[in-house]
C-alpha cells in the first residue's frame, strides 16, 4: 500500500514536485561549479593508523619528501663549452621561475673551503657565472670528480647520463601554482631539448602528480561525453524514441549535477576515483528509467490506460528499482567502512548520488510522461522484439527443463575460476596505471635506469634528547645504517648529516678524496668548531636536522619497484635499523630505555605500499559485507533465509568467474582493480531483486503456480534486465579510453561481470527457484 500512496502522491503533486527538484537541482548546480581537483597526494591510510601519523609528524618536522622534480638527459657533449653553458643558463632559467626553491645539477654545485684566518668553512659556488673558455670546463670537470658528496647524484657512473634536480616550494607544492610552475618548467627544458635536438626526461613526485591530475581532468570529462552519447544511442535502438532519449538522458543529468553537488557539500575534491563518479551516475541511473517505461508500455499492452498505466509502473517499478539502487549504493556505500579518506568520499558521494538519481528519477520519469500523448502500438513494439523474446523463450526453457545441465555447467566453470583466482597477484606500483608508452612511464624507467629511481625511501631518527644528533655515537651509527642500506642495489647514495659531515670533513683536510671520511670523536669535535652549518641554524640543513638537534632523517631515493619489493625490505631493513641504534654491539642486549632511540622508515614508498596493503585487506571485508547486506535485503522480500541465501548465488559466481579471469590474464590484485568486485556485485545483485520482486509480484497479485510465475517473469522484467545489461557493459567499456590501466581494467571487467550477472540471473536463479519448489512439494507429499 505504502508504494500505491507514493505513486498517488506523485502524480498528484506534479507541479509542486518539479518545482522542488528544479529548485534543488539549481542550489546543486552552483555547488557543482565550485568544484575543484585536488592536488594532494591521495589520502589512503586512515588519520588514526601509526604509519600515517608517523609520515605527517615527519613532514611537519622536515618538510614534504616528494616535492623534487627532476630532469635528465643523455649526452656525450655535457663538457663542453657552449653545450655545458646552456646547460648552466637553463638551471638558472628555472630557479627564475616562481615557487621553485633549488636546482641542483652539475652546473650549480658548491665546494667547501677551510679558511684558517676566519677559523670557518666557505661554501662557495663551483659555477658562479657561465664559463667563458674550454679549459675552464674541463677544470671544472676534474673539480666535481674530486668530489665524492656528488657521485651518483648529478652524473650516472659513465658519465653520459646527467640530472638536475628541482625542489619546489613547499607551500605549493600540493596547491593548483604548482600546475603553471611545472608547465613553465616543462617549456624551458623542451626548449632546451629541441635546441639541441635531444629528449629531456622529466619525472619526480611533482611531475607525475601533475600529470596525473591533468589526465583526471581531461578524462571526467571525456567519460561524461562517452557515457551520454552510449547511453542515448542504446536507447533509441531499443526505444526507437526520441522522447525516451531525452527524458532518461535529463534525469541523468540531474543526477550528475546533484552527485557533484555532494562532493562540495561533503568538502570533497576531485581525485581519480570521485571523477568516476559522473559517468557511473549516468551510466547506473538510465536503468530507471528503463525499467518504468518497459512497465509502462507493458500495462499499455493490458489495454490501460494512460494514467493507470503511469500509476501501476510507478507504484510496482518504484518498489522494485529501490530495492535495487539500496543494493547498488552498498556496493559503493561499504567502502565508506574501510575508513580510508579516497575510499570513503568515492562511496560516500556515490552512494548518495545513486539515491537521488534513483528519486529524481522515480519523480520526474512518470510526470514527464503523464503530460505526453499516449505510446502507439508501434513505440510499445520493442516488447516483443523477435531477438530478445527469442532469447527469453530459450532461457525460460532450459531453466525448465535443463536444470542439471546448468549446475554442472556453472560448477565447472566456477572451478576453473577457483584456480585462475589462486593465481592472482596481489601488487601495486605508483605508475602502474599508466600504459608502457606513455612519456611518464618511459621517463621514469629512463631515470631508474640512470639513478635507480625517484621515489623517496626516508628513515626518521628521535635521538630522545636535545644535541644529541650530533653526537659521535649517533654519527656512527648513522654510518652503519646507511652501509647496511647500500647491500641492496635499489638505493640511491643517502643524504644525511653524515654526508655532510664527510664533505666538511674532506674540506677542512685540504680537498683530498681519500678524507671523504666520518672522523673519529676528537676531529668531529674540531670539526664542528669550524661548521656554525651543522648546527641546524643554516637553512640547508633545516630538512635534516630540526632546531633542537634532537631529529634527524637520511634520504633515499629508490625505483617504483612495487609493493611486494618494498614490502620485502621494510620487513628486513626496520629491524636491522632498531638493532643498529638499539642493541649493543658487545653484548647483544638492548641498551637501556634512556639510551634508546626511535627509529622509523617513512616516506612517499612506504605510505604508498602500506595503503595498498591497507586497502587490498579492508576492500575485501568490505566485499564481504556488501554480501550479507545485500543478503538481508532479500530475506526481508522473500521471509525466507535459504531461499534468500540461494537467491544470491547467481550474484557471486560471476565474481568468481572474474577473479578467475584476472588470474589467467595476469591481472594483478590492487586498489583499482579490487574495487571491481564490490561494485559489481552491489549492480549485478539488482537483477536478483528484479527478478525475485517481479517473481513474488506474480505469485502473490497475480495468484499463478510457481512455474508460470517464473516464466512470467522471465518474458517481462528480463526484457528490462536485458536492456539494462546492455546499457550497464557498454556504459562501463567507455572506460576503456582510459590511459590508467587500472580505470580500463575496472572498465572491462565490470562490463564482463554484469553482462554474466545478466545471464546468471535470468538461467541459474529460476533454475533455482524451481529445484528448490519441486523438493519442498516432495518433501510435502512425503509429510503426507
Amino acid at each position: 500500500m505504502i508504494w500505491q500512496r507514493i505513486s498517488q502522491s506523485i502524480l498528484s503533486n506534479r507541479v509542486a514536485l518539479v518545482a522542488v527538484v528544479l529548485l534543488g537541482t539549481i542550489f546543486m548546480g552552483f555547488q557543482a561549479s565550485r568544484v575543484k581537483l585536488s592536488y594532494e597526494l591521495a589520502k589512503i591510510l586512515p588519520v588514526s593508523d601509526p604509519e600515517f601519523q608517523r609520515y605527517e609528524a615527519f613532514k611537519s618536522r622536515f618538510g614534504q619528501d616528494g616535492s623534487v622534480m627532476v630532469l635528465s638527459i643523455e649526452s656525450d657533449s655535457m663538457y663542453r663549452l657552449s653545450f655545458f653553458n646552456d646547460w648552466y643558463n637553463l638551471s638558472q632559467k628555472i630557479r627564475a621561475i616562481g615557487g621553485i626553491k633549488d636546482v641542483v645539477s652539475n652546473a650549480s654545485l658548491y665546494d667547501i673551503v677551510r679558511d684558517d684566518s676566519a677559523h670557518t668553512f666557505r661554501i662557495k659556488p663551483l659555477v658562479p657565472r657561465p664559463l667563458t673558455t674550454q679549459a675552464g670546463v674541463d677544470s671544472l670537470r676534474d673539480k666535481i670528480a674530486a668530489l665524492p658528496f656528488y657521485r651518483g647524484l648529478v652524473s650516472d657512473s659513465t658519465g653520459r647520463a646527467h640530472l638536475m634536480a628541482v625542489t619546489f616550494d613547499q607551500k605549493l607544492v600540493n596547491t593548483k601554482s604548482r600546475i603553471d610552475i611545472v608547465r613553465r618548467v616543462e617549456a624551458v627544458a623542451d626548449s632546451f631539448g629541441t635546441q639541441h635536438k635531444l629528449t629531456v626526461h622529466m619525472s619526480g613526485m611533482p611531475y607525475i602528480r601533475t600529470e596525473f591530475s591533468a589526465k583526471v581532468s581531461k578524462e571526467m570529462s571525456l567519460f561524461m561525453g562517452l557515457a551520454f552519447l552510449v547511453t542515448a544511442v542504446i536507447l533509441f535502438y531499443f526505444f526507437r524514441s526520441l522522447t525516451v532519449v531525452f527524458a532518461a538522458l535529463a534525469v541523468v543529468g540531474v543526477g550528475v549535477i546533484w552527485a557533484t553537488g555532494y562532493i562540495v557539500l561533503f568538502g570533497y575534491d576531485i581525485t581519480l576515483l570521485t571523477g568516476l563518479i559522473p559517468p557511473l551516475i549516468i551510466v547506473i541511473g538510465v536503468p530507471n528509467a528503463i525499467f518504468l517505461l518497459n512497465r509502462y508500455h507493458e500495462e499499455l499492452n493490458r489495454r490501460r490506460s494512460r494514467e493507470e498505466a503511469i500509476a501501476i509502473a510507478t507504484e510496482k517499478v518504484g518498489e522494485t528499482t529501490f530495492f535495487a539502487n539500496v543494493t547498488t549504493s552498498i556496493g559503493f556505500f561499504v567502502f565508506y567502512f574501510t575508513a580510508s579518506p579516497l575510499l570513503l568520499q568515492f562511496g560516500l558521494v556515490a552512494a548518495f548520488g545513486i539515491m537521488t538519481t534513483y528519486a529524481v528519477s522515480l519523480i520526474l520519469i512518470p510526470i514527464i510522461f503523464s503530460y505526453l500523448p499516449t505510446p502507439s502500438p508501434k513505440q510499445r513494439g520493442h516488447l516483443e522484439r523477435k531477438q530478445v523474446s527469442g532469447f527469453l523463450t530459450w532461457v525460460d526453457r532450459i531453466a525448465h527443463t535443463r536444470r542439471t545441465a546448468i549446475y554442472t555447467f556453472i560448477a565447472v566453470v566456477t572451478g576453473i575460476a577457483i584456480v585462475g583466482a589462486l593465481r592472482i597477484n596481489a601488487i601495486g606500483y605508483v605508475v602502474d596505471d599508466l600504459p608502457k608508452n606513455d612519456p611518464i612511464y618511459t621517463d621514469l624507467k629512463f631515470i631508474e635506469s640512470r639513478f635507480k629511481g625517484v621515489m623517496p625511501f626516508e628513515v626518521s631518527i628521535d635521538t630522545k634528547r636535545p644535541g644529541r644528533v650530533l653526537s659521535p655515537q649517533t654519527m656512527t651509527k648513522i654510518r652503519l645504517l646507511e652501509r647496511e642500506f647500500s647491500k641492496h642495489t635499489e638505493f640511491t647514495r643517502p643524504l644525511s648529516l653524515v654526508e655532510a659531515i664527510k664533505f666538511f670533513y674532506q674540506a677542512y683536510r685540504g680537498g683530498d678524496p681519500k678524507y671523504f671520511a666520518l672522523p673519529g670523536a676528537l676531529e668531529l669535535n674540531q670539526l664542528a668548531s669550524y661548521a656554525p652549518q651543522l648546527k641546524g641554524s643554516e637553512s640547508r640543513f633545516k630538512g635534516y636536522l630540526d632546531s633542537t638537534k634532537q631529529y634527524t632523517r637520511v634520504s633515499f631515493q629508490m625505483p617504483d619497484v612495487g609493493t611486494v619489493r618494498t614490502t620485502q625490505l621494510l620487513n628486513e631493513l626496520q629491524p636491522k635499523a632498531d638493532s643498529i641504534f638499539n642493541i649493543d654491539r658487545a653484548t647483544g642486549k638492548r641498551v637501556a630505555a634512556d639510551e634508546q632511540y626511535d627509529v622509523h622508515i617513512t616516506g612517499n614508498s612506504v605510505v604508498f605500499t602500506k595503503g595498498n596493503d591497507y586497502l587490498l585487506t579492508n576492500l575485501a571485508e568490505s566485499t564481504v559485507l556488501a554480501i550479507v547486506l545485500v543478503s538481508v535485503i532479500l530475506v526481508i522480500l522473500l521471509r525466507d533465509i535459504r531461499l534468500s541465501l540461494i537467491a544470491i548465488l547467481p550474484s557471486v559466481v560471476p565474481l568468481i568467474v572474474t577473479a578467475g579471469i584476472m588470474g589467467f590474464c595476469g591481472i594483478h590484485l590492487k586498489p583499482s582493480t579490487i574495487l571491481i568486485f564490490s561494485i559489481a556485485f552491489g549492480i549485478s545483485s539488482d537483477g536478483t531483486i528484479y527478478f525475485i520482486t517481479k517473481y513474488r509480484d506474480e505469485l502473490r497479485n497475480q495468484k499463478l503456480s510457481l512455474e508460470r510465475a517464473v516464466s512470467e517473469t522471465i518474458r517481462y522484467t528480463g526484457i528490462s534486465m536485458f536492456y539494462t545489461a546492455m546499457i550497464l557493459f557498454a556504459g562501463f567499456a567507455i572506460f576503456t579510453a582510459s590511459t590508467f590501466q587500472g580505470t580500463v581494467a575496472l572498465g572491462i571487467l565490470v562490463s564482463i561481470t554484469l553482462l554474466m550477472g545478466m545471464a546468471s540471473n535470468l538461467i541459474l536463479l529460476p533454475a533455482f527457484l524451481l529445484t528448490v519448489n519441486k523438493r519442498r512439494s516432495q518433501q510435502a507429499s512425503v509429510n503426507v
